[in-house]
């Protein structure tokens, strides 16, 4: 029988909700959804910055609105999936790629750096997520991509609560597909190697820190934003109904080394 690769890759009758989607990783990923056919929802809290990045996908062809929220506001999570909700209907697809990493010394790091840290990185997917599952469930369909790193794996020099809540990432990204597969919504996460984003100023801005990272790859160069589309497109379509659970490193090898 003849695969229908559109129905398998297609996107086309899904929201898709992306924090962090005014830039770096979360806006690139949005774009790539909307190419294949979702209508996306940009959260952040830089309005400024969220319109240009509607604009953008808009300019592409795509359907993009967005939703100004500060995730770091701990009484923000339910009124926020309520008015990602608001544009197109209740997500399918969630795609949780906000994050901060303040890049402090274990001995410099304080309750409240830490508790920062955490709770946008590690926090805020699942309660999010949380709020927009029950519609999935109704509808039988849902999406939910974690935003995992090399730290998730290795420590790295500066990165001790970073670190802690990107390993978080990959157990939670295991126990939200525990918790929910079964009703039709899969579970996986991403993990970037080094991307040139707002995070990864500091090692793009430095030709020797690049240059080390770019070696440390099988592949011999560091990751550019299209490198991100596939894993993105078929995490959140139908191809990838029978795989949940997972971290996927899409950095050119250096976890392979």
């Amino acid at each position: 029988m003849k695969t229908d690769t559109q129905s398998l890759f297609g996107l086309t009758g899904k929201v898709a909700v992306v924090t962090g989607g005014s830039s770096g990783i979360g806006l690139a990923i949005a774009g790539f959804l909307a190419d294949a056919g979702a209508k996306v929802v940009l959260v952040a809290r830089r309005q400024d910055r969220l319109d240009a990045a509607v604009q953008q996908i808009c300019d592409n062809g795509g359907v993009a609105s967005r939703v100004v929220a500060d995730l770091n506001q701990r009484d923000t999570v339910l009124e926020t999936a309520r008015h990602c909700k608001d544009a197109f209907g209740a997500p399918n697809i969630l795609v949780n790629a906000a994050g901060v990493n303040l890049r402090e010394h274990a001995d410099n790091v304080t309750p409240e750096s830490w508790d920062q840290t955490i709770y946008l990185n590690l926090s805020i997917p699942f309660f999010l997520a949380q709020a927009l599952v029950p519609e999935m469930k109704t509808h039988g369909y849902g999406r939910i991509i974690n935003i995992a790193s090399m730290q998730s794996v290795r420590a790295f020099t500066n990165g001790i609560a970073y670190g802690a809540s990107k390993g978080g990432i990959c157990q939670l990204t295991r126990a939200m597909a525990e918790a929910w597969s079964s009703d039709g919504i899969t579970c996986n996460a991403i993990g970037p190697g080094f991307f040139p984003t707002e995070l990864t100023a500091p090692v793009f801005g430095d030709d020797d820190r690049r240059a080390w990272a770019a070696n440390q790859t099988a592949i011999g160069r560091n990751g550019e934003m299209d490198d991100l589309a596939g894993v993105s497109i078929f995490l959140s379509s139908p191809a990838s109904n029978y795989i949940t659970g997972q971290t996927i490193f899409v950095d050119g090898g250096f976890s392979a080394k």
